[in-house]
């Protein structure tokens, strides 16, 4: 039969009612005390580093992000700490999105309303991606806040201009491993088979990607890194294309074109002079030219991925 009206009604009455809950649970309540430490604490040793140092920059701001902390027994920056964290976040909050009705038999009472599963899928993930945007604009006003106690001066237009392509960035890089959590909640029925493989392909792709699968496959390919001429430069073109397959090295490299002026390239020789690059800084503009590509594969990863997600839950027999 021919549906009638839109297939999105009730999108904002799931979104309002999606959100509410998201916002008021307990699992909200852990991810803003989390996020609150986590600024709290990164914010407080990095500028005590910068002050000790007295580091004379024009972008004291951005160091506060990049800098890592001597203080805390894992020297990570204010960078490295929400990349590792911001998957977490968004699986917590999207691996029992859909299985969880499945398993409270309550999806078909919802259904029965006048509402279609687009409505009630689309509904979901929009509200879960508004409580993920809630977290982490928190965290990035919090650090903005307390730099500024901190270090006595406020950023300037540039600085912000680049802190908030960087917070555009990092919504979007949750985005798309809340969208994979959506696709498992989809395919398993048991939340926590869904979490655990939602986070399995994170490390897959985080870690295992780029230290092991990558390497092997661009000398499968393109031969071994170097060979009596010099560098292989055919492997490092292969190499570098196999490692933007993964969402985190596309987010490692809007962070580092946007959080460090002076850099030009996002090529894999910029991972080993982070923070010693040669030159005048690139204007905000010519830095987000640079990272454009990459700010777009993102986006287009968590769509692409949520669509999956929607073309399997369409196809799903739903019972009572």
């Amino acid at each position: 039969m021919r549906r009638s009206g839109s297939p999105f009604t009730g999108t904002g009455t799931v979104l309002a009612k999606e959100a509410a809950d998201q916002l008021s649970s307990v699992r909200m309540v852990v991810i803003e005390v989390l996020v609150f430490l986590i600024a709290l604490v990164l914010a407080w040793f990095s500028t005590r580093t910068i002050r000790e140092s007295i580091i004379e920059s024009p972008f004291l701001f951005l160091r506060l992000l990049t800098i890592a902390p001597d203080q805390i027994p894992i020297p990570f920056s204010f960078v490295d700490t929400v990349g590792l964290v911001t998957p977490i976040i968004s699986v917590a909050l999207g691996f029992d999105a859909v299985n969880a009705e499945f398993n409270q038999r309550t999806l078909s009472r919802i259904l029965a309303q006048p509402i279609y599963r687009d409505a009630l899928l689309l509904g979901k993930f929009l509200a879960r991606l508004l409580a993920l945007t809630i977290a982490l604009l928190s965290l990035w006003l919090l650090v903005l806040g307390l730099g500024f106690l901190r270090l006595g001066l406020a950023p300037s237009g540039e600085e912000l201009v680049r802190m908030l392509g960087f917070l555009v960035a990092t919504i979007a890089y949750g985005g798309v491993w809340l969208a994979v959590a959506f696709l498992f909640s989809v395919l398993f029925r048991a939340p926590a088979t869904a979490a655990l493989a939602a986070l399995g392909l994170w490390l897959v792709f985080s870690f295992f990607w780029l230290l092991l699968i990558s390497p092997v496959a661009a000398t499968v390919i393109a031969g071994p890194p170097e060979d009596i001429f010099g560098p292989n430069i055919a492997y490092l073109q292969t190499s570098q294309a196999l490692n933007r397959v993964s969402p985190s090295q596309l987010y490692d490299e809007i962070a580092i074109a946007l959080l460090h002026p002076e850099a030009r390239s996002t090529g894999g020789f910029i991972f080993y002079t982070r923070g010693m690059l040669l030159g005048a800084p690139l204007p905000a503009g010519q830095s987000f030219v640079l990272v454009w590509p990459q700010i777009t594969g993102l986006i287009a990863g968590m769509i692409v991925i949520f669509a999956i997600a929607y073309v399997i839950f369409q196809r799903q027999e739903i019972r009572a």
